[in-house]
């Protein structure tokens, strides 16, 4: 199928292709060529030699985005659903369903707001989609990992919203056999210093909800640094939607109740190896009355 070329679509030999990435740079190290690789929908970074990759067919990787999108939609029918039952439990909260006979008094949601800060684009611009989807009001910006610690403050004054996301790619660095030492990680550590910076911004985990991670990622680590969710508990690979999922069920769970973790945990797709979390509060407000204009 030719030379591989940055953007191209490849699988590792040594691995049995078990993993779709994209080239995302080529470089010669040592005399041999290497190449960049993320995960096409797991947010894994790697190196491999040139030669130990595979193209993959264009077919194959239609066929690998519409499992993957089917496997997101179905999330999305589950998250719509559980909306609908948990408005009816809730929507009377603040007034009554009538107000005098036939004057019914409608309601209106004033979800959590999220900023989100993503070291990949494409990954970054399918999160946006998901979650205009899922009605969720959300701030993007595409910062390389190592660059997020500088910029999340300035970002958190300027948008200040309930729900922070810092993700992108990590994995661990290739011969890694400690995984409890932060070295070891591709990008931990600068999650890490971005999610102290944001505490800088906001001490208290209940007035702003932070999700911070990617895959393999050093889940103590993140939490210590002041993250409410991280992953990844058991050094898996976590997928592509997983934060939006988390901060989803946050947004929309009222002020007025502690999220039960294994809930939000389970909302996931890669579910408790990949993502772990503490006690927090829901972001969700019902208003009323909802105006005609």
């Amino acid at each position: 199928m030719g030379e591989i070329k940055v953007g191209d679509i490849v699988g590792r030999k040594s691995y049995a292709q078990d993993i779709y990435f994209k080239v995302s740079a080529i470089e010669e190290v040592e005399g041999a060529k290497t190449a960049y690789l993320k995960g096409l929908d797991m947010r894994l970074c790697a190196t491999a030699p040139l030669d130990d990759l595979e193209p993959i067919e264009p077919s194959k990787v239609a066929n690998y985005w519409h499992m993957t999108l089917t496997k997101n939609h179905e999330a999305l029918r589950r998250v719509m659903k559980r909306r609908q039952e948990e408005h009816q439990k809730f929507a009377t909260r603040g007034a009554a369903d009538h107000v005098g006979p036939g004057n019914v008094v409608e309601d209106f949601d004033l979800p959590g707001r999220v900023l989100h800060i993503d070291g990949d684009n494409d990954y970054l611009d399918l999160c946006m989609t998901t979650y205009k989807q899922l009605k969720i009001p959300a701030k993007g910006y595409n910062i390389a990992e190592k660059d997020q610690a500088e910029k999340v403050y300035g970002l958190l004054v300027k948008h200040q919203p309930d729900l922070l996301v810092l993700t992108g790619h990590d994995g661990f660095i290739k011969g890694t056999k400690n995984f409890a030492d932060i070295k070891n990680y591709q990008n931990t550590r600068n999650f890490v210093k971005a999610v102290e910076a944001a505490r800088r911004y906001e001490k208290s985990r209940d007035d702003l909800v932070i999700f911070a991670g990617a895959c393999q990622s050093h889940y103590e680590a993140l939490l210590e640094a002041g993250a409410n969710f991280a992953s990844s508990p058991q050094r898996v690979l976590i997928h592509v939607f997983d934060p939006v999922f988390v901060v989803e069920k946050i947004a929309y769970t009222s002020i007025y109740e502690p999220i039960s973790l294994r809930e939000i945990i389970s909302g996931t797709i890669t579910g408790f190896d990949g993502i772990g979390g503490v006690e927090t509060r829901g972001k969700h407000r019902f208003g009323v009355p909802r105006s005609p204009y």
